[in-house]
């Protein structure tokens, strides 16, 4: 039996040329390859005769091989192999791409069972790129098949198999770490089970039973694990703030603040004033003016004689913060500068020396904040913005420059309540959910690809009158498989520079190139040197270019509600008139209301609200690094009841045993997930 912190590549079957693709989908060990849940099922159990497929819908056929495969290529990268199949009521015309070795896999007037989409009409029936197996073999037809999320060179069967060994080589190993009493009260079943059943599930009824007891103990952990923080945190104390009166900073301001930005700033004076750590988490819309906030925290802490370091996830963003921060902060007597890995050496050695001496108040940068050699006086407060982007790890690390700062977070993802307090469930949350007066409504369209030659004739009225647009395409996965996201970006804007728009400047931006490289184009298109920037979401959380008016969204059924409100939120910023125009020819019914939605409301807490409703939590977890486990089963849209159980499971067990000192496997396994071990949350 295998340890469940074996190295994926030494589980048997799976070797090292596996277990290499599998470490792109994070999978590193036996615990994570078994934890891989499936994002969705196909039920594989109906069969129909061919005469009776139904174009458009998937189901499986019993069908014999009429005649050789035949194969042909088409050209470079582009083999078919085609062929024909029968039953006792029709044929049906298989085609599959590049599986050239198919050709002698499948033998003439032998029988097979093949599962895919059927296409054509009632003449010429048709499927692409089946899967098929021998009848009676049940591996991949016959049952609930799981779909999991794939990267490139790991296939759904690839996967499959390394999750039956994986299951395998732990077989009676699982550690259950629910107490016994826990199970029996709530009806939850074994954990081997569980497994067992949410991977390859023996019938609908035993995957409902496997994943209501994932999700049980998924939000029982989550809830004991935020329970042990904040006790955590209620003990430890903070630097205690002056609670000097607010006005002269307001006063200070260009402008009023708004109810919400100003209860904001008074929650972080009470906590701050308070003798304990303040971690609070400042979350509001794009362009909802959390950055006062930040601000008037900053003032706060000067005035009781504390240093501040505000840390933004890219160079951009940090000059654009100093650009902001800096003339007010100053005109009030805060000593403010700018640090980023393109601080010129001498400069870099001046702004050190000043923040060691204690003359500077504010330090706002990249991660070069995090370098050994940054040491300040009397660190009092610390400000992460988009909480998301950093790593717990990173937080310490700033955190551990100081004597036990103040914490403060800010997030332009607004979040439902509910969800907020899972996510965020060690840090108190404070809501800006009102917009400053004069901030412009951004117009948003749903239309299908029909309209694309009226698009880019907009486009290019928008860029006849100086302003510049955003295209955003998502990675659509072909075949099961998803494509490198450099390709896909860099041929779609080389074409529309080539075929679109030859007289205007193009470029492509996404997640593979490195910083540098990234930061250089969003520069770039922020001075305008850019007419169009073609991006994959890369552009979600960033760089305010006032000048930008059109946001473009391809294909735009594959993102969710807040996920397409983040992206609208790039445009709009400058007094232009700004829109967002989404593509989309999915004419199912859940997508026209997400797409209506959008076309309704600016409100990104309504937004919210509707994407948890209609898609559940999967954007909000995706690939946030707060620190907290993420959900890997639970929706929180649909497991509220099962939320409220496991809740008050949680909170009876750390009544009665608050440290888990009773429980040694469950606070092992909860250490694990927080990392709390590490202190990494204050």
């Amino acid at each position: 039996m295998a340890d469940l912190t074996t190295n994926v590549q030494y589980v048997k079957g799976v070797g090292e040329a596996r277990a290499k693709s599998l470490r792109k989908l994070g999978i590193t060990d036996l615990r994570a390859l078994i934890s891989f849940f499936p994002r969705a099922y196909e039920d594989r159990r109906e069969f129909r005769r061919i005469a009776d497929l139904v174009p458009g819908e998937y189901a499986c056929v019993r069908a014999m091989v009429a005649g050789e495969p035949t194969l042909s290529h088409i050209r470079k990268g582009l083999d078919l192999v085609k062929l024909r199949v029968v039953d006792e009521s029709a044929a049906l015309e298989l085609t599959y791409f590049n599986q050239s070795y198919l050709k002698n896999n499948l033998h003439t007037g032998e029988e097979y069972v093949f599962y895919g989409k059927a296409e054509g009409n009632l003449l010429r029936r048709q499927m692409t790129n089946p899967v098929f197996e021998r009848e009676g073999e049940g591996r991949v037809t016959g049952r609930i098949v799981p779909v999991y999320p794939l990267t490139a060179g790991v296939s759904q069967n690839v996967l499959s198999r390394s999750i039956r060994q994986g299951l395998d080589a732990c077989a009676d190993e699982l550690p259950d770490v629910l107490p016994e009493e826990v199970r029996a009260a709530h009806r939850l079943c074994h954990i081997r089970y569980a497994y067992e059943n949410i991977h390859f599930p023996a019938d609908d009824e035993a995957l409902r039973v496997a994943r209501r007891r994932l999700v049980f103990e998924e939000l029982y952990l989550l809830t004991l694990g935020l329970r042990l923080l904040r006790a955590r945190r209620s003990d430890s104390d903070g630097q205690k703030c002056e609670p000097v009166p607010l006005d002269p900073f307001y006063a200070a301001l260009p402008f009023a603040l708004t109810g919400a930005q100003a209860r904001a700033v008074e929650d972080c004076a009470r906590d701050m004033a308070s003798g304990r750590a303040m971690n609070r988490l400042v979350q509001g819309d794009v362009g909802s003016g959390k950055t006062m906030v930040a601000a008037a925290a900053v003032w706060f802490a000067a005035r009781s004689g504390l240093q501040s370091a505000l840390m933004a996830p890219t160079e951009i963003l940090a000059e654009q913060h100093f650009k902001t921060l800096a003339p007010l902060l100053e005109g009030l007597g805060v000593r403010c500068a700018l640090l980023t890995a393109s601080t010129p050496a001498k400069a870099r050695r001046e702004t050190l020396a000043r923040l060691a001496e204690g003359e500077l108040d504010l330090l706002i940068g990249t991660h070069a904040l995090l370098s050994p050699d940054v040491a300040y006086q009397r660190l009092g407060l610390v400000v992460t913005d988009e909480q998301h982007r950093f790593g717990v790890a990173q937080r310490a690390l700033l955190g551990g420059k100081g004597d036990n700062p103040h914490l403060l977070v800010m997030s332009a993802t607004p979040i439902p309540r509910t969800l907020a307090l899972m996510i965020y469930g060690d840090l108190d949350v404070s809501l800006i959910d009102e917009l400053p007066p004069g901030r412009q409504r951004i117009d948003t369209f749903a239309v299908n690809s029909g309209y694309h030659e009226r698009i880019y004739a907009f486009l290019r009225k928008q860029a006849a009158e100086g302003r510049q647009a955003y295209v955003v395409c998502p990675m659509v996965a072909e075949n099961g498989e998803l494509p490198d996201e450099r390709k896909a970006v860099t041929a779609y804007a080389e074409k529309l520079q080539r075929e679109v728009f030859p007289e205007l400047t193009v470029a492509p931006i996404h997640g593979k190139m490195k910083p540098k490289e990234k930061e250089t184009v969003m520069r770039d298109f922020s001075a305008g040197r850019i007419d169009i920037l073609v991006s994959t979401t890369v552009v979600e959380v960033g760089v305010d270019v006032p000048n930008a008016a059109v946001m473009l969204i391809e294909n735009a059924e594959c993102f969710g509600l807040s996920q397409l409100h983040q992206l609208r939120g790039r445009v709009g910023r400058g007094t232009h008139k700004s829109y967002c125009i989404l593509v989309s020819d999915n004419t199912g019914e859940d997508n026209r209301r997400r797409l209506q939605v959008m076309t309704k409301t600016n409100n990104g807490f309504e937004i919210a609200e509707e994407d948890l409703k209609l898609r559940g939590p999967g954007d909000f977890f995706g690939s946030r690094q707060h620190g907290l486990p993420s959900l890997r089963v639970a929706d929180l849209s649909c497991d509220m009841e099962l939320l409220q159980e496991s809740r008050a499971a949680a909170e009876a067990l750390i009544a009665a045993d608050p440290a888990l000192a009773g429980h040694p496997a469950l606070r092992r396994r909860i250490d694990e997930l927080f990392e709390l071990n590490a202190g990494a949350m204050n």
